[in-house]
């Protein structure tokens, strides 16, 4: 296809305006609302992988609807009564398929290229990481578009009616939806007993993924293989279609997709746990002392260094050989619902706790990671802090740092209920003898870090808010 042609198509086509909805809608959806994708450490502007899996999300709305905007092209020659004149040409039909579809191609590719452009302007801007680990997952995003473009317009020769293209982008939203719903998605318990459920093989056919909730989660590489191989067999459809003249080649073209479609879910992988990995590159530690971050968030070890020896120097004069000896990124990815686990010698923190994004740096930093080292949370992975856990936070930090202070990023607001409550038990816990005092507090932080009984109750010896 050379440039006096391509102008033409893109005079001729909606190929431009494909690229331009699906631009303008993917950057309203990111923008207007304020939304998960920009918050904490998984914001889609704050790391590469992040920024590709949050783009990539966007394909739950917008690869309907470029499925929809490939059949408006793919009825062009339809609407304009020209099909059998064109058919008498000696222009291969291949050939006008190819031009047709290889400017869509374009159009699109370039879409989500700029899209992918302004959100990686906006992370170099971020975070000193940077890698290419995040690409795949872009490029797999980029032939979504395509693919389903190509088989719309395939779609909608075979089927020449006004009603095609809103048919067509309703069905292909009801595919993504049931995929990220029930038939995407396997019922499971945790090892505690709550019901969950996780993504399945075949909700790996979708263009959407799962949310971003922790920054070191990435894309394996079997799924990139896998969704790839799917994708060649419906783009392969969609173009067979294209050149389809009779109703038995028609049929005869449905079968790239059918086995792209059943190649692709030998090679997926069926283990959750095998579709989001850990990007072990990302996790690797950087560590100034005993304090250690992550690679993504070694712009931030310099702010965290000094505060996270002092919360270990205070923990040590508190609690003596029970304190912790070392502050670390906690680098664990568990599946939703599963209890955490904690250590006894290392502090281990996350970014994106309440108590810690809330706090700025210095002092109150300080005061955040003992809270964190006293009472890290028992709450099971993708579920809130609770309340108790609050109390006994701000009680126990009070009791190492001499002085009960509210610790923000709390659930309940501080200086409010969680004050009133930390204030009743930090005098009862005062009141004691200081070698009671330790035996409650070392027994409170054995039931924090064990998660087994709650840290509130044996703080406050068994009393009943």
């Amino acid at each position: 296809m050379n440039v006096r042609v391509l102008r033409i198509e893109l005079r001729r086509s909606v190929a431009p305006w494909a690229g331009a909805v699906v631009l303008t809608a993917a950057l309203a959806f990111l923008y207007l609302p304020d939304s998960a994708w920009w918050r904490g450490t998984t914001a889609w502007t704050a790391q590469w992988t992040s920024m590709a899996l949050w783009t990539r999300s966007l394909l739950f709305y917008l690869w309907p609807l470029t499925v929809g905007l490939g059949a408006l092209q793919g009825l062009r020659d339809h609407r304009s009564r020209m099909s059998e004149l064109l058919t008498s040409t000696p222009r291969p039909a291949w050939h006008r398929a190819a031009t047709t579809a290889g400017t869509t191609a374009i159009t699109l590719t370039s879409a989500f290229g700029l899209l992918v452009l302004v959100g990686g302007v906006q992370v170099l801007a971020h975070t000193e990481y940077t890698h290419l680990g995040w690409l795949p997952i872009s490029l797999v995003g980029a032939l979504f578009l395509v693919a389903g473009a190509v088989l719309g317009m395939g779609a909608a020769r075979a089927l020449p009616s006004a009603l095609t293209p809103p048919a067509l982008a309703m069905g292909a939203f009801v595919f993504t939806a049931l995929m990220y719903m029930s038939l995407g998605r396997t019922e499971t318990t945790t090892a505690t007993g709550v019901p969950i459920t996780e993504p399945n093989r075949v909700s790996l056919l979708s263009p959407a993924v799962e949310e971003v909730h922790n920054v070191l989660v990435t894309l394996s590489a079997s799924v990139h293989v896998g969704q790839t191989i799917w994708l060649l067999g419906m783009a392969a459809t969609g173009f067979a279609l294209l050149v389809a003249a009779t109703p038995r080649t028609r049929l005869l073209a449905l079968t790239p997709v059918l086995a792209g479609a059943a190649l692709a879910l030998l090679v997926l992988p069926s283990d959750p746990r095998r579709m989001y990995v850990v990007d072990e590159a990302a996790a690797e530690l950087v560590c100034d002392g005993p304090v250690c971050v992550t690679r993504t968030q070694q712009a931030r070890l310099a702010d965290l260094a000094e505060p996270g020896r002092k919360a270990l120097r205070l923990l040590h004069g508190a609690l003596g050989g029970q304190a912790p000896v070392s502050v670390r990124e906690n680098t664990a990815v568990l599946p939703d619902g599963a209890t955490p686990r904690w250590s006894r010698e290392t502090l281990l923190f996350d970014f994106d706790d309440d108590i810690i994004a809330a706090a700025a740096k210095g002092e109150e930093l300080t005061r955040a990671l003992i809270a964190k080292g006293m009472v890290p949370g028992c709450s099971p992975a993708g579920w809130g802090d609770t309340a108790g856990d609050d109390v006994a936070q701000t009680v126990a930090a009070g009791w190492v740092l001499g002085d009960l202070e509210p610790l923000d990023g709390t659930v309940q607001a501080p200086g409010a209920r969680t004050m009133a409550e930390a204030g009743s038990v930090w005098r009862q816990l005062k009141a004691l003898p200081r070698a009671e005092q330790l035996s409650r507090i070392n027994a409170m932080r054995a039931a924090a870090l064990s998660c087994e009984g709650d840290a509130f109750d044996v703080l406050s010896g068994g009393a009943s808010r």
